[in-house]
């Protein structure tokens, strides 16, 4: 469950990256991450344990480096009880932002999930604290992750398996490489399985930075689709087999480029600084 921010404090960012976001050419998503998280105050902590591959840590150690963070520190956790250690939970407490690569969300869920470090990251946040993640690092960011899921654009019942994320918010569910892997179906059977939550399908290359009130600006080349079920009237998820597909009646569908925005609280969406100036 998401921590609750004391009295008179403001929640940190929110930072979910859709996966493949530019390293070198325009890195203007990482940019913005470092802004959030201090600028050139920034102090990151990179968590590499979704990934497999060992460059994968380094790799954002140089690239906020060179953006300008005043320090970067990679922390992996190969075990639950890497979790446990002291100095690794004093190195986060300290850090202005947190930083989850991609790589296999079960693998970071498995690892992390209901340690004293995921506790910590959820109270760092509502402390302040900038939490970020890309690709599966995108995905475990909410109390609801997607797990596994089919390609495609109709939802099925059996199109999408939820499992329990690191719990930031539960405002929200994250799908990542949205448009590039055809995820409408299963970010829609999400919703259909949980209407109170939004969802928000990102995009490679793009971020919904959500700041402490809960408004959510796109950054990016590509778009966010934001699927609200808020207002959903019908739903035949309780009624079909597995395979076949679900009827819905009621979604709201927003597609935002870069400067759009969805307010969480209020599910409101503005073209924001793509509105047409008033002659």
């Amino acid at each position: 469950m998401p921590s609750k921010v004391a009295e008179g404090q403001q929640r940190g960012w929110i930072v979910p990256i859709g996966g493949a976001e530019d390293k070198e050419a325009n890195p203007k998503v990482l940019k913005r991450f470092l802004d959030v998280c201090g600028g050139s105050d920034a102090d990151i902590v990179v968590i590499p344990t979704a990934s497999r591959l060992v460059e994968t840590g380094t790799q954002y150690d140089r690239l906020f480096r060179q953006l300008g963070a005043r320090d970067v520190e990679i922390l992996d956790f190969d075990t639950r009880r890497d979790c446990e250690e002291e100095n690794r939970l004093k190195r986060i407490e300290r850090a202005t932002g947190v930083f989850f690569t991609g790589g296999n969300q079960l693998r970071l869920s498995t690892t992390i999930g209901g340690t004293p470090v995921a506790k910590l990251i959820r109270v760092r946040n509502a402390q302040g604290m900038t939490v970020g993640g890309t690709s599966a690092g995108a995905g475990i960011l909410s109390e609801h992750m997607i797990a596994f899921g089919q390609e495609g654009s109709s939802p099925t019942a059996s199109s999408v398996r939820l499992a329990p994320g690191l719990g930031l918010t539960n405002r929200f569910i994250i799908d990542q490489h949205f448009r590039q892997r055809d995820r409408l179906g299963r970010l829609v059977a999400a919703m259909a399985y949980n209407p109170f939550a939004v969802g928000i399908g990102l995009d490679e290359d793009t971020a919904a930075f959500i700041a402490p009130d809960n408004t959510l600006e796109v950054e990016g080349s590509g778009a966010v689709t934001v699927v609200d079920a808020g207002g959903l009237q019908f739903s035949s998820m309780a009624q079909v087999a597995e395979n076949e597909p679900v009827c819905l009646l009621g979604l709201t569908v927003h597609i935002l480029t870069a400067g759009a925005t969805f307010n969480l609280h209020t599910r409101k969406a503005s073209a924001g600084t793509l509105s047409p100036r008033k002659s």
